[in-house]
């Protein structure tokens, strides 16, 4: 009989584990055509298994056709089920998966932008997900319209006026499948071939793809700790829009003062274009109270990007874009070739979650948890490195940049110190000019890491630098 192998620790269900094994050795050509399997009583036997769980293998392999009954005779491989050259290309045992697994959960990641995932309110949500599936009415359920349900327009609209002193009405808001396709939007709305860009430098470097897709050209201008540095701006060129974070610049972490945000306007309006505003963690201020838009400032010349991805979390893939009139009808008609609609239950939800009160709570909520563990990450790296190292950027969001002044984080480097078991972000990987004092610069998120993880993070970092400077 054919050897099987199963592992009972591994995540992989015993059915999935037999009928994957069978499969492999099927295409490689390990078992030939017209071998016969054993019973599925035998199997079971051998194996210590239920019957039924190798007869629905069984019946799994008999529906993709890598093997056929034959009446009172039994089960054989089918004619034409080997792949020459599939050996190579086989899925790893389960036992191998699960011990990549294993060495995967070992690495402390220091990932930016990830709120704390074990603290979403589970239960609440199932609570409200139970109610709208309950009462929501039937049109919930077919096709909806592309700029989002009006519930949760209505609710987003008064929460910003609220919070934010964002000056829209519910018809200016336009729901979408989160920041990301916010953006992809913009770049379709506002860019063409030969178009030009103004943008933060350094910036998420998702962004320098998702703006380059049309043809556009990048103008990066830097920024120092407030920000863009609104005085470098070109006013010799006539770009699309300026692309700013100026609640919270990622990476650097900076906030951009009125006096640059006024020169930012200023240049818009001289300019004719137009301002992206890309608000993303602004809710988590640890120092002093929220800043405002810079939307509420201009409605008529900023389009603002929002999301719940970091304030409740990113299995939503909720955002929104909040647009000047005169662009909502082109942009709702760009988001209905994309994907017709957000889907609607989710959005019925979160509009609940927000009007009942739920989502402030639960920012008041995170806003400590993140305080603490930004206390906690900044008392342990002065702690571990001393003067040997510099903190930028803490004061807002779910992350912070450490400068390690004459350490290069090189791919090399940063390979390295995930040999210790601790994952980090380099900031010169968002940098559009290389080589402009960023490679010394790392970012550190703590959203998602636990007070103890972050002690034997850093720990494990400190003794993977003192071992790279001692080469």
């Amino acid at each position: 009989m054919t050897w099987i192998e199963i592992d009972r620790s591994s995540g992989i269900s015993l059915y999935r584990q037999i009928y994957d094994c069978y499969r492999r050795k099927i295409l490689q050509g390990e078992m030939r055509s017209g071998e016969q399997l054993p019973s599925t009583r035998e199997l079971a036997a051998n194996l210590q298994v239920s019957r039924n769980i190798v007869i629905e293998a069984y019946e799994q392999l008999l529906a993709e056709g890598y093997i056929e009954g034959r009446h009172g005779s039994g089960t054989y491989v089918a004619e034409g089920a080997y792949l020459e050259g599939i050996g190579g290309q086989a899925a790893p045992s389960p036992l191998s998966d699960a011990l990549t697994g294993h060495e995967q959960r070992d690495i402390i990641h220091f990932r930016p932008g990830i709120p704390a995932l074990d603290l979403f309110p589970r239960k609440l949500w199932g609570k409200l997900t139970e109610q709208i599936y309950n009462q929501a009415p039937h049109d919930a359920f077919g096709y909806g319209k592309p700029e989002g349900r009006h519930e949760l327009r209505t609710a987003v609209t008064r929460y910003l006026r609220r919070t934010r002193g964002i000056l829209c009405e519910p018809e200016q808001l336009l729901i979408t499948t989160g920041a990301t396709q916010a953006l992809g939007l913009i770049a379709k709305l506002l860019l063409a071939s030969g178009s030009e860009v103004i943008v933060e430098d350094p910036l998420t470097h998702e962004i320098h793809t998702i703006f380059k897709m049309p043809g556009a050209e990048l103008l990066p201008i830097p920024v120092d700790e407030q920000g863009l540095l609104t005085q470098l701006l070109p006013h010799d060129r006539k770009p699309a829009f300026t692309y700013v974070t100026p609640s919270h610049q990622f990476p650097m972490g900076g906030v951009l003062p009125i006096q640059r945000r006024v020169q930012l306007i200023q240049f818009a309006r001289a300019t004719d274009s137009y301002i992206v505003e890309d608000d993303y963690d602004s809710e988590f201020r640890y120092d002093s109270a929220p800043i405002s838009s810079l939307q509420g400032l201009d409605p008529e010349r900023v389009i603002y990007i929002g999301t719940f991805s970091k304030i409740v979390s990113p299995a939503l893939r909720i955002g929104y874009l909040i647009l000047p009139p005169s662009l909502i009808e082109r942009a709702r008609d760009l988001k209905w070739l994309t994907d017709l609609h957000t889907p609607a239950l989710e959005q019925l939800t979160l509009a609940r979650f927000i009007e009942e009160g739920y989502l402030e709570r639960h920012i008041a909520k995170m806003k400590k948890v993140y305080r603490k563990r930004r206390d906690f990450m900044v008392q342990t790296l002065q702690q571990r490195f001393g003067d040997n190292m510099r903190i930028m950027g803490s004061s807002t969001g779910l992350h912070l940049l450490a400068e390690f002044p004459g350490i290069e984080f090189t791919q090399d480097v940063l390979s390295k110190i995930e040999a210790y078991g601790v994952r980090v972000h380099p900031v010169e990987i968002h940098a559009i000019r290389k080589g402009t004092g960023h490679e010394h610069r790392i970012l550190l998120g703590y959203g998602n890491v636990s007070e103890a993880n972050i002690a034997e993070g850093i720990r494990r970092l400190a003794a993977a630098l003192s071992a790279i400077q001692s080469l």
